[in-house]
């Protein structure tokens, strides 16, 4: 399973060793690896998937207070938006 959360942060640049710094406490719930995508029009504009073995590693992991911290200081200005989903499919061409 996977969460998807966006923001808008101030700085990729500041944000990312942060996003990096956090990975600890990811794998703490299990994670078992992410991505993170940039905006084209706003680099800035970032979303990541980050991936869980389940719904309850990762509404553990979002819980954890240390997360709202972390976003606090990589600079996240707007309100993650967080959807959970499971894969259905993954084709490449």
């Amino acid at each position: 399973m996977v969460v998807i959360v966006q923001h808008r942060v101030r700085d990729f640049e500041v944000w990312k060793p942060l996003f990096e710094e956090h990975g600890d406490v990811r794998r703490k719930y299990g994670a078992t690896g992410h991505e993170i995508y940039r905006g084209i029009n706003d680099p800035n504009e970032i979303t990541v998937v980050n991936h869980f073995p389940s719904k309850e590693q990762a509404e553990a992991f979002a819980a954890d207070p240390s997360l709202k911290e972390a976003m606090a200081r990589g600079g996240v200005v707007s309100e993650p938006v967080m959807t959970w989903a499971e894969e259905t499919e993954t084709v490449q061409y």
